[in-house]
C-alpha cells in the first residue's frame, strides 16, 4: 500500500529562533493550509528546527500503521518560555478549552512543558485529554502510565479509542475504566471503536452512538476529527465549559455522541486526514 507523510504543526525549537531563516516548506504547507482554514496562528511561533513527519501505511481495510520521524523536530522543542512568547503572553481567551494529546505527551522538553501547562489551565477552563497512544515512541511505559494518570485527574474530558485502552489498561473493560476516569475527577470520558461507533459516560448517563455506513477512505485522523467534533459541539452550543461536562442527561449526550461520530465517519471518506469543514456540514448540533 502507498505511504504518505502527514506534518505536525510547528512549534518553538529549543534553541529560540536563531537560524529561522532556514526554510522548513512542510512548516510553510502547514501554515498556509491553518490559514486557508480560518485557524488563528496566534499561538505558533517561528522555529529553526524542521517538522515533525509521520510516514502512514495503509492497510487492506484503510487503517493505519505509522512510523515517525521526531528527533531534533520543532514541536517537541517546545519549553515553558516559549508559552510567553506570543503577543498576549500566553494567554488563553477566556471561554475556551485546552485540548492535549498524542505525540506532545510523550517527547521531551515538550512534555513537560504541556504537564506545567495542564496543570496551570486545569480547574479554569475545560481541559480535553487524548492519549492517541503510540507505543512506538514509549521508552518507559511506567512513567507513561503515571504521568497519563496524573493528567486524567486534572481534565474534564478523556477520549480513548479501544487501541489506546487495549495498551493503557491491557484486559480490563472499557466500562471499569470509564468508571475510574470518572472517579477521578472527569465530568465526561468517550471510548471510540472506529467502524463501531463510540461509547461515552458522564455522571449522569450511559450512552453508544453507532457509526454511520461510509466507504472508507483512509482512517487517518479520524480519532482527532471525533474529539473536534466533540468540541465544536460544545462550543456551537455554548457549552463549552467544565460545568457543562458535568452532568450531561442521556439525550444530550445522544445527540454530542452522534455528532462527532458522524465527523469522523465522514473524514474516513477522504484521504489525507482531512476533516469536513463547518460549512459542508448538513447536520446543525442541537
Amino acid at each position: 500500500m502507498p505511504q504518505r507523510r502527514r506534518r505536525s504543526r510547528p512549534t518553538p525549537s529549543p534553541h529560540g529562533t536563531a537560524g529561522a531563516h532556514r526554510r522548513d516548506h512542510f512548516g510553510d504547507l502547514l501554515r498556509a493550509h491553518l490559514a486557508a482554514s480560518g485557524t488563528r496562528l496566534t499561538h505558533a511561533l517561528p522555529a529553526s528546527d524542521p517538522t515533525t513527519l509521520a510516514a502512514v501505511h495503509l492497510r487492506e481495510d484503510g487503517s493505519a500503521a505509522y512510523s515517525f520521524h521526531a528527533n531534533g523536530t520543532a514541536d517537541r522543542g517546545l519549553r515553558p518560555e516559549h508559552l510567553a512568547a506570543p503577543p498576549d503572553g500566553g494567554t488563553l481567551p477566556a471561554g475556551t478549552a485546552l485540548h492535549l494529546g498524542s505525540l506532545g505527551l510523550l517527547l521531551e522538553p515538550l512534555a513537560s512543558t504541556l504537564d506545567g501547562l495542564i496543570r496551570r489551565e486545569a480547574g479554569r477552563r475545560l481541559v480535553s485529554l487524548d492519549p492517541n497512544v503510540r507505543p512506538g515512541l514509549v521508552t518507559d511505559r511506567a512513567a507513561c502510565l503515571r504521568r497519563f494518570a496524573e493528567w486524567v485527574a486534572l481534565a474534564d474530558m478523556v477520549k480513548a479509542s479501544n487501541e489506546d485502552l487495549a495498551w493503557l489498561h491491557p484486559g480490563e473493560s472499557y466500562e471499569g475504566v470509564a468508571e475510574r476516569r470518572l472517579a477521578s475527577g472527569a465530568g465526561l470520558v468517550l471510548i471510540t471503536f472506529g467502524s463501531r461507533g463510540a461509547w461515552a459516560a458522564g455522571r449522569d448517563a450511559r450512552v453508544h452512538a453507532p457509526a454511520p455506513a461510509v466507504r472508507v477512505v483512509d482512517t487517518v485522523g479520524a480519532g482527532d476529527a471525533f474529539t473536534a467534533g466533540v468540541l465544536a459541539h460544545r462550543h456551537r452550543t455554548g457549552r463549552l465549559s467544565r460545568e457543562c461536562v458535568d452532568h450531561l442527561g442521556a439525550g444530550e449526550l445522544a445527540r454530542l455522541l452522534s455528532y462527532a461520530v458522524e465527523i469522523a465517519a465522514d473524514t474516513c471518506t477522504r484521504a489525507d486526514a482531512q476533516p469536513p469543514y463547518r460549512y459542508d456540514r448538513v447536520t446543525t448540533p442541537v
